[in-house]
């Protein structure tokens, strides 16, 4: 398989969007095919053994108290640090994230996602209880917010340190 010939830019964002469609697809793509299997067998066995899929259909479906019956917590708090380190090492290896600490917007997904789903069972916003897909989804933009403003705090400080140099 031959890495494809498009500008770095536009192959960036290739193997970022299959990241984020599959962990391990972006690695796949950079040709990097141990690490991409290994990550879609976890992928498959963490979304298997915590019933991800059928969590994603009820869900959608508003069952959220069928939803939240059918979790297996144990096995899916696993999926946010596997599902943001694929997206983070396929788009690394394709030449992105150059700049100091770019991993961190995607380390505070991980932690605030799975965060978000340790809450689901008991966190309602305006009367409603959200769920296992819902709450730590909007708990998404917290994390890369958070993540994005400490990362802004490094480089300011990195940059000065720099400078004195």
């Amino acid at each position: 398989m031959q890495k494809s010939k498009l500008p770095k830019k536009s192959r960036k964002l290739e193997v970022l969007l299959w990241s984020i469609a599959l962990p391990g697809f972006g690695q796949l793509l950079n040709q990097k095919y141990v690490k991409g299997l290994v990550l879609i067998g976890l992928e498959f066995i963490i979304n298997i053994m915590g019933n991800f899929n059928r969590l994603i259909m009820l869900s959608f479906q508003f069952k959220i108290d069928e939803a939240i019956e059918a979790t297996n917590y144990l096995w899916l708090m696993f999926y946010p640090c596997l599902y943001f380190f694929g997206i983070w090492d396929a788009y690394k290896d394709a030449g992105g994230g150059e700049k100091p600490f770019s991993y961190l917007p995607l380390v505070f997904s991980a932690y605030f996602v799975t965060v978000g789903l340790m809450f689901s069972t008991k966190l309602t916003l305006f009367g409603y209880l959200i769920g296992p897909v819902w709450l730590p989804i909007l708990f998404l933009p917290i994390g890369l917010s958070i993540g994005a403003c400490i990362q802004w705090i490094l480089l300011k400080i990195y940059n000065k340190d720099v400078e004195k140099t």
